[in-house]
């Protein structure tokens, strides 16, 4: 199967990243979202970002940033995906919003076409039970900034095919990703960890064992971490850290992934991180409507 044209659901930080990254490596890209707001703000932001690509990657990139751009169609219906070869789809993080996209991607595209639920926790195998193609339902677990990152966790769910596990590596090796392959279980292999880290280091916060800079620093410092858990959490948002830890509550029923109280606070203040222009770090330059 020759992938060429991929749909992507959901134009916020993650869909303007994974939609970057396929217009570089040469593909067609429906971006899909419920406002033309919402689209207006993600051209300009995938525009910038392609300009900074080659600066922090150290190459330059083969087309201009108006070429890549070109590859991109920003829309709000849903039709405009009737003949796309592959979707990938990076909805909030939330089970009853999810559930309502699958069966209108079921209703209208290809038959053939694969779906790729860009998730860190909600099971591949549940939102596979959604459409009437359980098999060609897979999961892609994309770090932010996409563009950037090397590698991706692929979750198998129950009922995915080898033939859709193919089709994904294939396209995720023209995307210069190296998919690591996994098998369906709330929050994975990298969000069952990373989620319990950095909600335990909130609780650190919380109780005032130490400053949000300290425990950062900690991590650094002392195991060699680009980043520490809280100014991570700050860059994938904590409303996206807090969703992801009710879905791992919810799934386990263990109180070990009980959602900080200092969290669901700072979620509900609106202080979500690098988006919002605050969050354990306050990021002046940022632009709160992104």
């Amino acid at each position: 199967m020759d992938i060429q044209t991929v749909g992507v659901v959901g134009a916020g930080v993650m869909g303007r990243g994974v939609s970057q990254n396929l217009a570089q490596t040469g593909h067609h890209v429906v971006l899909l979202d419920v406002s033309s707001d919402i689209l207006e703000q993600a051209k300009r932001e995938i525009k910038q970002n392609i300009r900074f690509h080659s600066f922090f990657t150290k190459s330059a990139l083969t087309d201009s940033p108006d070429e890549i751009l070109a590859r991109i169609n920003f829309t709000t219906d849903y039709e405009s995906l009737a003949k796309v070869d592959y979707v990938i789809e990076n909805s909030t993080e939330k089970w009853a919003i999810k559930q309502e996209i699958y069966p209108q991607l079921d209703a209208i595209c290809p038959e053939q076409c694969v779906f790729a639920a860009n998730t860190s926790a909600i099971s591949i195998t549940r939102l596979a039970s959604t459409t009437k193609r359980a098999s060609q339902v897979v999961g892609i677990h994309f770090m932010n900034p996409v563009p950037l990152k090397p590698a991706v966790e692929v979750i198998r769910g129950y009922h995915t095919s080898d033939k859709t596990m193919e089709i994904t590596t294939r396209l995720l090796t023209q995307m210069n990703k190296e998919a690591i392959i996994v098998n369906d279980s709330p929050g994975f292999v990298s969000n069952r960890v990373l989620m319990l880290t950095i909600n335990e280091a909130v609780y650190l916060l919380q109780e005032q064992v130490a400053s949000a800079e300290d425990v950062d620093r900690i991590f650094k410092l002392c195991f060699g971490h680009k980043m520490g858990p809280l100014e991570t959490a700050d860059l994938i948002g904590l409303d996206t850290i807090l969703y992801s830890v009710e879905v791992l509550y919810e799934s386990f029923n263990d109180s070990k992934y009980r959602p900080c109280p200092l969290l669901k606070k700072m979620v509900d203040a609106g202080l979500y991180g690098r988006k919002s222009g605050q969050g354990f770090y306050s990021y002046p330059d940022s632009n709160p409507n992104q």
